[in-house]
């Protein structure tokens, strides 16, 4: 017992140790709700919060405090979880948005900077969840990752059409996926097929997905990623991603220690958003 609680106070001193400022403020600005910079360097000003509970939906996590967003992500879940409902596809668990002014997070994200990045959990469950549940919930695989296929015993047409509803959706820019998430929905035969363009491959995404906002109009400082390419990317680019197209490690090639990045530098205004 002993060693277990050595074990959660040096994971907590850690998370500590590599906080950013932004992680220890613990509410939004005043004012009208801006996304200043970019998705992965940015902060948010007049951030919303999702309420913990809503109509057809939860907050997972909440303690991470990171359930704030641009007021456009938070009606766009609100909605999504409404249609969700609607088409019995079961309780939306919502993951992480962004903390209450944005900005870089210690540990978790590169992105969710400018409130308007969301995760959504691809478990369906069919009733509001308890406070002993949600606390003690854990992920729900949809891909066997050693053996990249999809699990015929969690995956359903109901994760398949979740994706596509909040896809099709024009405030979109992007959903992150799973390579192997990615195929599946492929497979399926869809009347509209336009909305695929948007499901993104990245690895890690096996339990949930990743969904990002286009800029709200109007928002001058808030700086739009780039189209992805046409089609529906279901063909060669998808295949790339399979493990056997990928480039094998040539191990008696000597390694070459990689750069460190450099550091990004967050636009001007954060400084005010984080001092206000």
């Amino acid at each position: 017992m002993k060693f277990r609680h050595s074990i959660w106070l040096l994971g907590l001193l850690s998370s500590a140790a590599m906080a950013t400022p932004w992680t220890k403020v613990i509410t939004p600005t005043l004012g009208q709700a801006e996304p200043i910079g970019s998705y992965s360097n940015g902060c948010l000003s007049g951030a919303e919060a999702l309420p913990l509970k809503g109509d057809g939906y939860q907050v997972m996590r909440s303690f991470r405090n990171r359930y704030y967003g641009h007021p456009e992500m938070i009606t766009f879940l609100e909605q999504l979880a409404q249609k969700t409902k609607q088409e019995k596809l079961g309780q939306l668990l919502v993951g992480d948005i962004a903390m209450p002014r944005g900005g870089r997070f210690a540990s978790g994200h590169a992105s969710h900077q400018i409130g308007l990045d969301a995760d959504i959990w691809l478990r369906l469950p069919n009733k509001v969840l308890s406070k002993k549940e949600l606390a003690n919930i854990q992920p729900y695989p949809m891909v066997d990752l050693k053996n990249y296929k999809i699990r015929d015993d969690h995956w359903t047409r109901k994760q398949a059409e979740l994706i596509e509803t909040a896809a099709s959706d024009p405030r979109v820019a992007r959903i992150f996926v799973n390579p192997v998430i990615k195929e599946e929905l492929c497979k399926e035969d869809w009347q509209d097929r336009s909305w695929l363009r948007k499901v993104r491959p990245w690895w890690g995404h096996y339990y949930h997905f990743h969904v990002r906002l286009h800029c709200p109009a109007g928002a001058t400082d808030c700086q739009e990623q780039a189209a992805p390419p046409k089609g529906d990317g279901c063909g060669a680019e998808l295949a790339s991603w399979r493990p056997e197209n990928q480039k094998p490690v040539d191990k008696a090639k000597p390694v070459t220690p990689a750069k460190p990045k450099p550091v990004k530098v967050m636009p001007q205004q954060c400084k005010i958003v984080l001092a206000e």
